[in-house]
């Protein structure tokens, strides 16, 4: 049926055409912004995640900042810390050419005081951005990760890098509560007094006829039967042990008759000598004759913490050392050492071990004819640690004992200085390798939050084609519904 009131072609072609334009329009935004999802309404779900990855994208941003800060700070630290090992290495070897008596010592301190100089100065600039890795004991952390959870929570995540105070600060004793459970000194005192065992001769009017052997440390004297008189009393056969024992010319060791008894004395000062004795007229046994030197032992089992500290008091003199961050027993003990050979006591010389126990020991022995009665050891928490590099500044080898002390203190100071450079190298690497993985996963959110958003240019391009084409047929349509009521006219003519 015609109606000239209601042209229903009319509007089925007008509603076409405006959803067709209305299709037009939106491929247009498309194609001018990029995007599919532009805004909320386009689709709400899509547009959250996206917005959601978008701000985690920017704080990977910030991240990826911080880390390239981070990682050129700790480079700055590592290159200081290998720079200080090649000066202290060659300290090392100014050190060396002192242990020979026939140089000119004066000259050799004056280049090692000249390389001091210089370790201090790569220490003090050895800064990027105000921050010294080289100073100070505070670990820093570098921010390197965002993690959100699966309820949505977000937390930051650090890469936590510790100093390598590579100064030369002999730290502040603390007033905290005791340590001195965990170093215990010998008896003393320290004297250059030796150490003596004796061998028993059983009484014996004639010697002559006896075989038997005695060893001391790696030498043996063998007694065959006829090697004394018949004639010779048991005195006069020890005496001539006594002079046998003397006559190898072991270093600090000798031999002498009391009653009848042969008593071998040894005064090296770090090592035990081996007694063994076997044949008539003496029993078969062994027997050790301890070093000379006096001890400080550390526990085995306790830990040391930073800012404990330990002292030793040598007469009127005391040697502190204050632990730092993740030292050990072993760094308090060379620590210790370092500060009684900076004391510069005469006579005096020290040595670091590990016993049977597992624990460390700072030997210390006394050549000088003046004996040290008050020889303690004692400990507090809650100081402020001393320098890695402390005791540089005491190398001293313009006497033999100097030189001697120096020789052992230097290896220790190198070796602080190849841990440091080696955990900044490490940190370094961790934080390069955290660096790429930010990159990486900063792309793949972006590539992400694209496959969620982004239109498909290929496929928006036909579209606004066919889109195209649409309007072009739909005004079309319109047009033809629009001119059907003229024909109504033709019914009256």
């Amino acid at each position: 049926m015609s109606s000239i009131l209601t042209n229903n072609g009319a509007m089925v072609a007008l509603q076409t055409l405006k959803s067709i334009n209305s299709n037009l329009l939106q491929t247009q935004s498309e194609i001018s912004t990029g995007k599919s999802v532009a805004s909320a309404k386009d689709n709400s779900a899509l547009w959250a995640i996206s917005k959601v990855m978008e701000s985690d994208v920017k704080g990977f941003n910030a991240i990826s900042e911080s880390l390239s800060l981070g990682e050129s700070t700790v480079a700055v630290a590592r290159q200081g810390a290998e720079t200080v090992t090649d000066l202290l290495t060659q300290i090392k070897g100014k050190v060396v050419s002192s242990q020979e008596e026939n140089v000119d010592r004066e000259k050799i301190q004056t280049d090692i005081d000249a390389l001091t100089s210089q370790i201090k100065s790569v220490v003090g600039a050895a800064q990027f951005n105000g921050l010294n890795m080289l100073q100070g004991t505070d670990s820093v952390d570098i921010l390197s990760s965002l993690d959100r959870l699966s309820d949505g929570s977000v937390s930051a995540s650090n890469i936590s890098i510790s100093r390598a105070d590579l100064s030369e600060g002999a730290g502040t004793y603390g007033t905290g509560a005791s340590l001195t459970a965990n170093s215990t000194a010998s008896a003393g005192p320290i004297a250059n007094v030796g150490n003596t065992e004796a061998i028993t001769f059983a009484n014996s009017a004639d010697m002559s006829g006896d075989d038997f052997q005695i060893t001391i440390g790696d030498s043996t004297l063998n007694f065959a039967a006829g090697s004394f008189l018949a004639t010779d009393t048991e005195e006069l056969a020890i005496d001539q042990i006594a002079g046998a024992i003397n006559a190898l010319g072991l270093e600090g060791v000798s031999a002498a008759r009391n009653g009848s008894d042969l008593e071998v004395t040894s005064t090296r000062a770090f090592e035990d000598v081996e007694l063994a004795f076997t044949g008539s007229p003496v029993s078969d046994g062994t027997a050790t004759i301890a070093e000379r030197s006096e001890s400080v032992t550390f526990s085995a089992v306790a830990k040391v913490n930073a800012g404990d500290g330990y002292r030793v008091t040598l007469g009127s003199d005391v040697a502190t050392y204050i632990a730092g961050e993740g030292e050990t027993f072993e760094d308090v003990a060379n620590g210790l050492k370092a500060a009684v050979d900076s004391a510069g006591i005469d006579g005096i010389t020290t040595r670091v071990t590990t016993n049977s126990n597992g624990e460390q020991v700072l030997k210390i022995d006394n050549d000088s004819a003046t004996a040290i009665t008050t020889f303690t050891a004692v400990g507090a928490q809650g100081g402020e640690a001393s320098g890695g590099l402390f005791g540089l500044g005491n190398i001293d080898v313009t006497n033999n004992q100097g030189a001697e002390a120096a020789l052992g203190n230097v290896e220790v100071l190198i070796q602080n200085s190849i841990d440091a450079a080696a955990e900044f190298g490490s940190a370094q690497g961790r934080i390069e390798t955290q660096s790429e993985f930010v990159d990486k996963l900063t792309d793949s959110l972006k590539s992400g939050i694209g496959t969620l958003v982004d239109a498909d240019m290929e496929e928006t391009s036909a579209r606004l084609q066919a889109l195209q084409v649409q309007q072009q047929l739909g005004v079309q349509a319109l047009s033809i519904a629009n001119q059907a009521p003229q024909s109504i006219l033709s019914l009256f003519r």
